[in-house]
């Protein structure tokens, strides 16, 4: 495992066990079992795809193997991450000797407060999203191990920011529930050029999948790539598509009290 890697998650599960036992100890309503369980799967979405044979298929062998790598880690764990501390949970994540410096530290309360700005996250979002899949800047990435860790790291942050404005785990209500919906349309026409010339380009994109000396289970690179389209689109689709239902279900709810009486 590289050595980041285990400090990041060792540190994330002591924050959050001590964040789930002292809130659990006052309020264990506030601190089911299920929110443990939740960050179990995403710490595992965070660190395995890092560590398993998915990160060498997709370093040198599998574009989809590469840009599926990259939607658990930077979409869907961290979709989990930030569903598993909403509520009351997510103000104990720090401990109070660690939270009351930082929290009176008046330019990293500014920096966060501009980085959630609704537009502000969705923009670093989009930034990263487009970007880190341009071609050269793509083939770069994976050839520099410094650079491409900076990437899978950008991922997760701007994953983190997308998330806090859908699931707004600290109910700061910057976005309202119609707006949370469209953010998360937002995300998917962002993404949609990308996810356009994986799946419709007539030609490897990418020099470093373009001629695999030895290609996994004999997959062409050009199948390949579509591949990784099918991939992105189908993992947004599914954890935003969730995301919307769930924003939606309140309205269906009200919805289908109104009309009751009408059938009665």
């Amino acid at each position: 495992m590289p050595p980041g890697v285990l400090i990041a998650a060792v540190l994330s599960a002591v924050l959050f066990a001590q964040a789930f036992l002292r809130l659990r100890a006052r309020r264990p309503d506030y601190a089911p079992w299920t929110r443990a369980l939740l960050f179990g799967a995403a710490l595992a979405l965070l660190v395995l795809p890092l560590v398993s044979p998915l990160d060498e298929a997709g370093d040198e062998r599998l574009l989809s193997a590469h840009m599926l790598q990259h939607m658990l880690i930077g979409d869907a764990a961290v979709a989990l991450l930030v569903v598993s501390v909403r509520g009351p949970l997510v103000f104990f994540l720090l401990p109070p000797p660690v939270l009351r410096p930082l929290a009176a530290f008046r330019p990293l309360r500014a920096f966060l407060s501009l980085l959630l700005i609704p537009l502000v996250s969705l923009g670093l979002w989009g930034l990263a999203m487009i970007a880190w899949h341009v071609p050269r800047i793509y083939d770069y990435a994976a050839a520099h191990r410094l650079v491409h860790d900076l990437q899978h790291l950008s991922f997760v942050v701007v994953g983190l920011l997308a998330w806090t404005q859908l699931v707004d785990p600290a109910r700061h209500e910057r976005l309202r529930r119609p707006r949370r919906i469209f953010f998360a349309l937002g995300m998917l026409v962002l993404a949609q050029p990308v996810v356009d010339a994986l799946l419709f380009s007539s030609k490897p994109l990418y020099g470093r999948y373009a001629h695999p000396a030895d290609p996994l289970f004999g997959i062409s690179p050009l199948t390949d790539q579509r591949l990784a389209g099918v991939v992105m689109m189908t993992e947004q689709l599914l954890t935003l598509g969730i995301c919307v239902a769930l924003l939606l279900r309140p309205y269906l709810r009200e919805r289908r009290t109104r009309a009751r009486p009408a059938f009665s």
